[in-house]
């Protein structure tokens, strides 16, 4: 066969931070063209990527392939994806066309066999979280992708169940693959944790977030949950509480109501967190709190898992399917509720241990390689 894979997010020049997105399609592609020698596969990427980002792909039965003049693509996305989209795809005679993003417009002249992997409906179920502009495009895009897609991945059976509510999509048209987990989470941490305390001025004992700050994460009543949290315990335990991620939609709002909170002095926003400084994050932190209002899979907390850090999570959409009975669940909606189930988690030593092991367990369920294996047969399939 001959595979085609929209491989843009991965190494995407104008983010200098990467998306879940990327993350999927890095370890996608690493791990398919590691164990599938016999098939050709031709990697799409923007023209500005530097020849030395590519170069880690070079394989005998792979084939490099540029979307020219990707420079004019935001001043005519339509024209652009229509016009020299569908030639770049169409040269290349494929068998199929993974799309890994529905974000990605496919030309809609493109007649091949067409993979499309959706990752969640959060602007169909929770749009309220969302700016109405980018909510319509979206949708639009969804809908499109839909339309063109002759199979679909969803990365959770949360999200099947979403695909086929929303888009119609026939049982036998979804495949559900999940994520992976990157091997280095269940490995021995190298960092001590004096280092990471020194790094991000880190006290003995925190409670870490890590994800996107926008309100879909559920950030404005973690932060309520944490102060009910401090103030039962009366300045006898010194936690704080650390939000790692990147900036999203209203992320001032969190600045301004650790302060109205009077939690400001026990609040550190370290910024994006990747690479190395990841997992000692992670393993350090006395639990992990992420009592999301929606998730399509919930890729940090398999993360947490693994690392060993005991969860403190919401019981909505893939997040029962992904940390089964390894975590300790809450309403998202109730403040009070966040906040005595942080305050359990700071005393019971022994039920963070539990969550630990269980964690680890479950975490062990995900894998990179079988991702991309089962990713392969739903290529064959179409």
């Amino acid at each position: 066969m001959r595979i085609g894979i929209d491989a843009r997010a991965i190494l995407n020049p104008e983010k200098s931070v990467p998306s879940g997105v990327a993350h999927y399609v890095w370890h996608l592609v690493k791990n398919i063209l590691e164990i599938d020698k016999n098939n050709q596969y031709v990697l799409f990427f923007d023209f500005k990527v530097r020849d030395k980002d590519v170069k880690k792909f070079t394989r005998p039965n792979v084939k490099i392939k540029f979307f020219p003049f990707s420079d004019y693509k935001k001043y005519m996305p339509g024209a652009y994806s229509e016009i020299l989209g569908l030639a770049t795809y169409a040269r290349e005679k494929l068998d199929v066309l993974h799309i890994t993003s529905p974000l990605y417009r496919v030309p809609a002249a493109y007649r091949r066999k067409v993979v499309t992997t959706f990752y969640d409906f959060a602007p169909y179920r929770v749009p309220d979280l969302f700016p109405r502009l980018s909510n319509a495009k979206i949708k639009a895009l969804y809908k499109f992708a839909a339309k063109k897609s002759d199979q679909i991945i969803a990365v959770s059976h949360s999200t099947k169940k979403d695909a086929r509510e929303f888009l119609g999509f026939a049982e036998d048209k979804i495949d559900v693959v999940w994520n992976g987990l990157d091997k280095r989470f269940l490995e021995e941490c190298e960092y001590s944790k004096e280092d990471l305390k020194k790094l991000y001025n880190i006290s003995d004992k925190y409670a870490l977030f890590l994800g996107t700050l926008e309100p879909r994460k559920n950030l404005a009543r973690i932060l309520e949950g944490f102060a009910r949290f401090k103030k039962s315990f009366q300045g006898k335990f010194d936690y704080q509480l650390v939000i790692a991620g990147k900036r999203g939609w209203l992320f001032r709002e969190y600045f301004q109501m650790a302060e109205d909170l009077g939690i400001k002095d026990d609040v550190i926003f370290t910024g994006y967190v990747g690479g190395d400084e990841l997992k000692p994050l992670y393993t350090y932190c006395e639990f992990f709190v992420m009592p999301s209002l929606y998730e399509g899979f919930g890729q940090t907390i398999v993360e947490a898992m693994a690392c060993g850090a005991p969860c403190l999570v919401s019981k909505v959409s893939s997040i029962p399917e992904i940390a089964g009975d390894a975590v300790c669940y809450v309403n998202p909606h109730d403040t009070e509720g966040i906040g005595k189930a942080m305050a359990e988690l700071a005393r019971d030593k022994k039920l963070r241990e539990k969550l630990s092991n269980a964690g680890r367990e479950q975490a062990r369920k995900f894998s990179w390689e079988k991702c991309a294996r089962e990713t392969l047969e739903v290529y064959k399939s179409v």
